[in-house]
């Protein structure tokens, strides 16, 4: 048996999930033991009580706390939180870690909600407690400790959205809950808030916003009545599928088994809601029931059927248990004909509602279970046709799994439509699910066209036509998903990053683009469902960038390559990941992230220290496999070292900083005299880069400034070209390298002849250029190929005063073959115009 280091329950060994929390059971690789994540953090704390304790005895007051620990305790792990710590009569609570959920913040919020109305009925049940709670919530990103301890008073979770959840803590209104900015943008499209002034808290430098959570909405099935007031876009032959299977249902009286796959955001609910209407535009009436599958809580193994049920039979969820089972009394009456079989069909209804308890769990009492539930829809169905939809079905546990099987095997001569959503995730934990059933499909959703995303974001901007430009930025940020493109937008437009200028949307100048924190939320709760090693080895990709091999995964983690090969294939049957057709690099497997913010995702989840690791591997992979084409590869060896760099000055020796910092300017430089003839202001990017990290004295200081000046010049930008060409002169001549002197001599030429001042000599300092023989010979050719611009130019005399050093250069020892050169300058410094 495996212990889930998540929840501590025992799982089968063969299990890779935990089977009660779903989180990884593999152990997690050595070499990393941290990760950043964006956490909901709960504090909650009791009013009044240290006064209270100060003047009792310590028995009594911690005979005071025992209940309310235990009660915190167990309301924040049903919502799937861990306590952290208990700090006297306070609880410091996280969710999101050690394992991430997409909805982390509204369960902190639900957690805190459900704890102040526990804490009203503890008081109802031990008179004299008379205890009063108040609580926050606050969400953010943090560094979290892998395989802490927290059971044991090990810290696991650090940073500022720690300290500012306690500071928001102690002022909440007695018996209320307050949340921060990020927690209320999370969730307020499922928690009614209040507004409330702004408050100061220490270690804030303005005042911090803040909300008082009213309730939680409520999450009875689904809200099919909203209708979204986007265009529904690149989805037509799967409506069309489920439109002709349901023709088929009402017309064969047969039961179908529909599954809806894709990646969460594709558009598997947008597509239900449209087959939903299409269903509502039917001439007869049909019974449409949904149940949602939830990923925590008590009592949900059978909750997607309990709300189906439910729903029948019109129970509220805010019905008694009394009025609760007389409506599904009703709701048994009408479906079942058979008087004889009512009760018994309505007994095993009645747990799954709330009105009653679950059998024992034997595989008799499951049968019969079943049996009932089935007899149950087949009424209903009977009475006009039926649509049952089940989403999230990758939540399910296996015991409802094996009822809708049951269902789809044993119905008969009824009109029912089972449809069921679910992500990728769903074929790992039940690979054969709806094979071999002669009456099951799958419809797989597939990320929309560039045309498509570009249709839809106009929509979203209400614009026909957005500038290239901006249509570009989002249409790489969606990838093709429509959830992700819906939030961008809404995330760019509050932020005001999207402007309009006259007609156009267009984005503001400068503006740093963020994943949506609902986004994130969601694909690093898919990332955190990974077993540790696959997750591992998406870290390492994503250091490489968008698109990666097996090897530089392999060389990063040290792991061996067949391993990775296999798990890279396993990660693209997820759907995280996708494999290339043909490899750029010779006998290396090649992929991509599935979208590009899954890499962005799983690379902010790296603390600092590894990423300046994994940097620098990635590039050793690379000078490896470059060999004598390093040239080739200059640019992404910069990218690598100077990432390197950065992350090495926030903590690391002065020695490793000066290695670094001449590594990445190697390969700056490399990368921009290989982009001289290709583009002259990317080569300007990279040199003003490199630039940066030269000491005034250096040698390479005035090399890089002769190709910065020779760069300007060819993008237009002649003022600064000659600013830099003298600094560059002077910097050569400090250094005494000839070849740098020869060529500045060579770019002040040309700018002084296209300013007309020819007759200008540029200031040589007093110093005399070297004498070396190769370098100087070099010099000499530069100076030539100067002068032969004046006669193209009929600039007369324009650089007189460089004809002595072009004819020392052609004298020089080892300038051979340079001497005609030299005596070109000579001549062409002396021409005059007719």
């Amino acid at each position: 048996m495996r212990t889930c280091p998540s929840c501590g329950e025992d799982n089968p060994d063969r299990f890779r999930l935990c089977g009660f929390c779903g989180a990884p059971l593999h152990p997690e690789p050595s070499g990393l033991r941290e990760e950043r994540k964006v956490v909901s953090v709960l504090f909650v704390d009791l009013v009044g009580f240290t006064d209270r304790a100060d003047r009792a005895d310590p028995e009594d007051v911690r005979a005071a706390l025992q209940p309310y620990h235990a009660l915190l305790k167990r309301e924040i792990e049903r919502f799937g939180g861990t306590v952290e710590k208990f700090i006297g009569d306070a609880v410091m609570a996280v969710f999101g870690a050690p394992v991430a959920h997409e909805d982390d913040a509204e369960r902190a919020v639900r957690a805190a909600l459900r704890i102040t109305d526990a804490i009203a009925e503890l008081n109802e049940e031990s008179p004299g407690l008379d205890l009063a709670v108040r609580g926050a919530v606050n969400t953010g990103e943090a560094v979290v400790t892998l395989g802490a301890r927290p059971e044991a008073g090990e810290g696991f979770v650090a940073g500022d959205v720690v300290n500012t959840a306690s500071r928001l803590q102690g002022v909440a209104p007695v018996g209320g809950v307050v949340v921060g900015e990020g927690t209320e943008r999370a969730t307020r499209d499922q928690i009614v808030y209040e507004p409330l002034e702004p408050v100061r808290v220490k270690g804030k430098a303005g005042p911090v916003p803040l909300w008082r959570a009213v309730e939680a909405r409520s999450r009875f099935g689904v809200d099919v009545d909203a209708r979204p007031a986007t265009p529904f876009i690149g989805r037509d032959p799967e409506l069309s599928l489920l439109a002709d299977t349901f023709a088929r249902v009402v017309r064969d009286r047969a039961i179908q088994l529909v599954t809806v796959t894709g990646e969460p955001g594709v558009g598997k609910t947008r597509l239900i809601s449209e087959f939903s209407a299409h269903v509502d535009a039917l001439p007869d009436l049909v019974y449409w029931r949904q149940g949602r599958c939830l990923p925590y809580g008590e009592g949900i193994a059978f909750w997607a059927l309990g709300e189906v049920v439910k729903a029948q039979a019109g129970v509220l969820e805010s019905d008694g248990p009394d009025e609760a089972a007389e409506k599904l009394r009703g709701a048994v009456d009408r479906a079942v004909l058979d008087e004889e079989e009512r009760e018994w069909v309505r007994a095993r209804l009645a747990p799954i509602v709330g009105v009653g308890e679950l059998s024992g769990g034997g595989a008799a009492d499951r049968t019969e279970s079943f049996t009932a539930w089935r007899r149950f829809l087949e009424g209903v169905a009977a009475t006009r046709p039926l649509v049952v939809v089940l989403e999230d079905l990758h939540w399910a546990e296996p015991a409802f799994m094996e009822f809708v099987e049951h269902l789809v095997d044993w119905t008969v001569d009824v009109p029912l439509l089972v449809v069921c959503t679910a992500r990728p995730e769903l074929y790992e934990r039940h690979p054969g699910w709806g094979g071999g059933k002669r009456n099951s499909a799958t419809i797989a959703l597939s990320p929309l066209s560039p045309e498509e995303t570009g249709r839809l974001i106009a929509a979203l901007l209400e614009e026909a036509v957005l500038p290239a430009e901006t249509q570009a930025a989002l249409l790489e940020r969606a990838g093709g998903n429509p959830l992700y493109a819906e939030e961008f937008v809404r995330m760019l437009t509050d932020q005001g990053v999207l402007r309009r200028r006259g007609r156009a949307v267009v984005l503001a100048e400068g503006a740093d683009i963020t994943v949506p924190d609902s986004v994130q939320a969601l694909i690093a709760a898919r990332l955190d469902t990974l077993p540790a090693d696959r997750k591992a080895l998406l870290h390492d990709a994503s250091v490489i960038g968008k698109v990666f091999w097996s090897g530089a995964v392999a060389a990063i983690g040290e792991v061996d390559e067949g391993d990775v090969r296999q798990g890279l294939h396993e990660l693209a049957r997820k759907e995280l990941v996708r494999p290339a057709r043909s490899s750029s690099v010779k006998g290396q497997a090649e992929y991509a992230f599935w979208h590009a913010l899954v890499r962005d995702v799983t690379y902010g989840q790296l603390p600092r220290s590894a990423r300046n690791k994994k940097h620098r591997a990635a590039a050793r992979w690379v000078e490896e496999l470059a060999g004598e084409r390093v040239a080739d590869h200059a640019e992404l060896l910069a990218h690598h070292y100077t990432q390197a760099l950065d992350l090495e000055r926030a903590s690391g020796s002065p020695e490793e900083v000066a290695e670094l910092e001449a590594l990445a300017r190697r390969f700056l430089f490399m990368a921009a005299r290989r982009y001289r003839t290709l583009d002259a202001s990317i080569s300007v990017g990279l040199l003003e880069r490199a630039r940066a990290l030269a000491s005034d004295d250096g040698p390479e200081r005035a090399r890089i400034l002769v190709l910065l000046g020779e760069m300007l010049w060819f993008t237009g930008r002649i003022d600064e070209s000659a600013r830099v060409t003298e600094e560059a002169l002077a910097a050569a001549r400090r250094s005494k390298d000839a070849l740098a002197t020869g060529e500045a001599l060579l770019g002040m030429a040309g700018i002084l002849w296209h300013r007309g001042e020819g007759q200008r000599e540029p200031s040589r300092g007093g110093d005399r250029t070297p004498r070396e023989g190769a370098p100087r010979a070099r010099a000499g050719r530069g100076l030539h190929d100067g002068s032969g611009s004046e006669h193209a130019g009929r600039q007369p005399r324009r650089d007189a005063g460089l004809v002595p050093q072009g004819r020392r250069a052609r004298r020089a020892p080892g300038a051979r073959g340079a001497g005609r050169q030299g005596s070109g300058v000579r001549g062409g410094g002396q021409v005059r115009p007719r």
